[in-house]
């Protein structure tokens, strides 16, 4: 993107049966895939070629895997934070001097806020498509496909205790938390963005308005992205670009006031969709990206005693949901 992680200043329909938190998060009770199968073609943020991909129901405990078709072959990575190889400007999946799947965080924000567990993603390049810039068109082609409620009950990444990275004047933590709540804070130096904050709980009415909200970035480092071999596929039709006089350049201008700290969301909930399973817990970051990102969440599946891996069940005599710690691994492959 151009970029989603420029630098920052120093010193928010659900497929039933479903839980809902006390704070008001989805709690699922089952894993989910799509019905039937649909594709999308667009071109690469950094790469600026043009790429296609298809999306295909799975089965339950498969987890999301990409399916990389190159030279007459196919190689499988699958979308977890222990295949990040890269965290530059995008989330990177594999090896970014071999095969590997750039600028992932925004479909993997789409699979986390719609709820779909399993999937097969078929990819003839090395980048997602940017698209819009946001993941408003890959919600439309989820909906489109529509949403499947498997036998096969879901397992989540409970936060029992705080964990927090700092870098610089930058930090991140996870705390625990009955839901899913992102609470994120920017501090840019160009007045275009200033301060911004936002807190959401994650279900799928919520996301659907966030997902409209596009990545952005600086006229000013264009030449330097480029370059350096990024931001090759970036335009006005795919990012929010702030000009040297602070400026928005779009002609459209704003999707939202607080556009670009709804996108920095976006992002932080794409980048934590690669644990495996979706988290019960409070994400919190200020001036992050997508290098804090990952590492907060290394930081968190690093410790055993920070987690449990949870279900839930129902009471027999009434509505209400509870959650139960289980062993075993997650539908997707075990955190480590």
């Amino acid at each position: 993107m151009i970029p989603a992680d420029v630098p920052q200043n120093a010193p928010g329909r659900a497929v039933r049966p479903a839980t809902r938190g006390v704070r008001g998060s989805v709690l699922y009770d089952q894993q989910t895939t799509i019905k039937t199968r649909v594709s999308l073609s667009g071109t690469g943020v950094h790469s600026g070629k043009s790429v296609s991909v298809h999306f295909s129901p799975a089965d339950a405990d498969t987890g999301v895997v990409f399916y990389l078709l190159a030279d007459g072959g196919v190689t499988e990575i699958r979308a977890l934070h222990s295949a990040v190889g890269s965290t530059d400007l995008s989330t990177v999946l594999g090896d970014p001097a071999g095969a590997h799947v750039a600028t992932v965080e925004h479909l993997m924000a789409t699979l986390l806020g719609l709820g779909i567990d399993n999937i097969a993603i078929e990819i003839d390049g090395s980048e997602v498509p940017i698209l819009d810039g946001s993941a408003a068109l890959f919600v439309d082609a989820f909906e489109q496909a529509g949403i499947e409620r498997l036998a096969a009950r879901r397992r989540y990444i409970r936060v029992v205790k705080p964990v927090r990275i700092e870098s610089g004047g930058s930090w991140a933590e996870f705390r625990p938390h009955e839901g899913t709540r992102f609470e994120i804070e920017i501090d840019f130096d160009s007045p275009a963005i200033g301060r911004q904050s936002m807190a959401i709980e994650l279900d799928p009415e919520r996301f659907r308005d966030l997902a409209r909200a596009r990545t952005f970035g600086f006229m000013k480092d264009v030449e330097r992205l480029w370059a350096a071999g990024f931001a090759l596929g970036s335009s006005l039709e795919n990012s929010v670009v702030i000009g040297d006089d602070h400026r928005i350049i779009n002609m459209e201008g704003l999707r939202y006031p607080d556009e670009f700290v709804r996108h920095k969301t976006l992002d932080a909930m794409g980048d934590l969709a690669l644990a495996g399973a979706r988290f019960i817990g409070c994400f919190r970051s200020y001036r992050g990206g997508h290098k804090l990102n990952a590492a907060a969440l290394r930081r968190l599946l690093a410790d055993s005693s920070a987690y449990q891996i949870v279900e839930t069940s129902r009471r027999e005599r009434s509505r209400a949901a509870e959650m139960s710690a289980v062993a075993g691994p997650l539908h997707a492959p075990s955190v480590r």
